[in-house]
């Protein structure tokens, strides 16, 4: 008996409404369990745009999309899939709210039927966990990017989630920051989809790849994904690096 991937999108092709362009041309990506996705492409290729239609953002203009097997159409069948798939978006404000970080990560768990004592005790075992319990009573529009990312991701990762979509997580990010987010992905048993141009980043985060590119997508069985760790002698001076 097969088992259906957690996520998939069958022939999905997405225009803006009132607009010629095509942004997705009879697209196929899939996360399965236990798959972690690295997704690739040019700026404008559609990414962020692909990311916004799994969670019912946006319609599709054809194709299909599947959570467990089930097709989803309509705004109420999308209610399960955002149960259960957490999106981390690329501008932390997009994403954080409340006036502290605690009331911004016990969100989730009220939202689910959590009662404000069970929240508040997921909340902090969340934080705890990522080790962000000194920022629990912070205001969250006085955090610093990086905080703002790694509390982005806790409220995520209260609700419990059967996967994650990450959409250019390490933007800006210092590099303790990006270590600790790192270390907090692979520590973390969740499959997930990660939009990012930081390929050491992809290199120790994912297993697999797709490229994006002219509305379509290519699951790569070509690319190795690797860390590239060099030092220049004459560092300062200009440089080029080819691929």
């Amino acid at each position: 008996m097969t088992t259906s991937p957690l996520i998939q999108l069958q022939q999905v092709s997405f225009s803006y409404p009132n607009t010629q362009k095509t942004i997705l041309d009879q697209v196929d990506v899939s996360l399965d369990y236990g798959q972690r996705i690295g997704l690739i492409g040019p700026n404008g290729s559609g990414k962020t745009t692909l990311l916004h239609l799994i969670m019912g953002l946006y319609s599709l203009t054809s194709g299909k999309l599947l959570f467990k097997g089930k097709q989803l159409a309509e705004e109420k069948e999308f209610r399960e899939l955002r149960r259960s798939v957490g999106m981390v978006f690329q501008d932390a404000d997009d994403q954080l709210f409340s006036p502290t970080v605690i009331e911004d990560v016990a969100f989730g768990p009220l939202n689910l039927g959590a009662s404000p004592e069970e929240a508040l005790t997921i909340s902090r075992k969340t934080l705890d966990e990522l080790d962000l319990t000194g920022l629990a009573d912070r205001v969250t529009h006085q955090l610093s990017g990086g905080e703002k990312k790694l509390v982005s991701l806790a409220t995520i990762l209260s609700m419990q989630p059967e996967a994650m979509l990450l959409d250019e997580p390490t933007n800006n990010l210092d590099p303790e920051t990006r270590s600790r987010l790192i270390d907090i992905l692979n520590r973390f048993d969740i499959p997930y989809m990660i939009i990012s141009h930081d390929w050491d980043f992809l290199a120790e985060t994912c297993k697999d790849l797709y490229a994006l590119d002219h509305g379509r997508a290519v699951c790569s069985d070509t690319a190795c994904l690797h860390v590239h760790r060099h030092a220049h002698l004459h560092g300062d001076h200009p440089h080029k690096h080819e691929g």
